[in-house]
């Protein structure tokens, strides 16, 4: 049973490693092997912590761009009267958006059974965070200037990166969003993934972040519904240590996006890359 230190450990942890390109999987499985808890990821008691660190999680991203999702909401429905998407940046992005969360939502249900069981191999999981290190620093390495044509005008200030979001390219979306699955292995991150494919798909770094969490926050909803069953059956004992994460959780994850996207106007993956590559291989030989 998960005591209220320990739900407060992991839910700082889960708000910030789900938003950082670090695995928040990885580190859930890896720190508390590393410090000797006791307990079973894949038990009952444990899923109603995670449903409520991720809608946490899902709320926060919802909320810090609450003002981009009405405009792609509004831009969808557009385009259902209108019937295109030719100079309607956020129709364009809002389909963007469903191309990149189909795959990865389908390959999750597919494939997250079969993989559950990993979520027990925290030697596993240090290998791949190793991984990980070098999946950022291969993107980096790769990755070229931007060359989508931008759109001069927008909306309001605040919509330029939105309308050099929208330029991706259908192929590049579809590429970007399927990379999510990575994150199903645990130690491989999904922002991780979809931003390193944004810099390949030549989008600079603080767009390719916004991108980024706007493609998350559909399968971060999704995955935690799923499993809203396990959270209505818990009981107080699982339920409030489940609760005091979730809010830890949130506030964690408002403070990494906030950090993020201003971190990645003037900075790349590289510290992440080298983090990962030290915390994996250091994890592993402890292991």
């Amino acid at each position: 049973m998960l005591t209220y230190l320990q739900a407060a450990a992991l839910g700082l942890l889960q708000g910030i490693t789900e938003l950082f390109p670090i695995s928040s999987l990885g580190h859930s499985v890896i720190l508390p092997a590393l410090l000797g808890w006791n307990f079973d990821q894949t038990s009952s008691y444990f899923l109603p912590f995670l449903v409520l660190t991720h809608l946490a999680t899902a709320l926060v991203l919802l909320g810090f761009f609450w003002k981009d999702w009405v405009y792609i909401v509004q831009g969808i429905l557009r385009s259902f009267f209108t019937r295109k998407l030719q100079g309607d940046p956020y129709a364009r992005l809002g389909w963007l958006l469903i191309v990149g969360t189909v795959p990865a939502g389908l390959l999750g249900l597919i494939f997250q059974k079969k993989l559950e069981p990993l979520f027990a191999n925290p030697k596993l999981a240090a290998a791949l965070l190793f991984c990980n290190g070098l999946l950022l620093l291969g993107c980096e390495i790769l990755r070229r200037k931007a060359t989508s044509n931008v759109l001069t005008e927008a909306m309001d200030a605040g919509t330029s990166a939105d309308i050099r979001i929208a330029n991706t390219s259908w192929a590049h979306t579809l590429g970007i969003g399927t990379a999510q699955a990575l994150a199903l292995f645990p130690g491989l991150s999904r922002t991780g993934a979809t931003l390193g494919g944004g810099l390949l798909s030549g989008l600079k770094h603080e767009d390719a972040a916004r991108f980024s969490f706007l493609l998350s926050t559909p399968i971060i909803f999704a995955a935690a519904f799923l499993k809203v069953p396990h959270l209505l059956a818990a009981d107080h004992e699982t339920l409030y240590p489940a609760l005091l994460g979730a809010a830890l959780s949130g506030l964690a994850a408002w403070a990494s996006i906030t950090f993020l996207l201003r971190y990645f106007k003037t900075h790349t993956l590289w510290p992440f890359a080298i983090y990962c590559l030290a915390a994996g291989l250091l994890a592993f030989i402890l292991l």
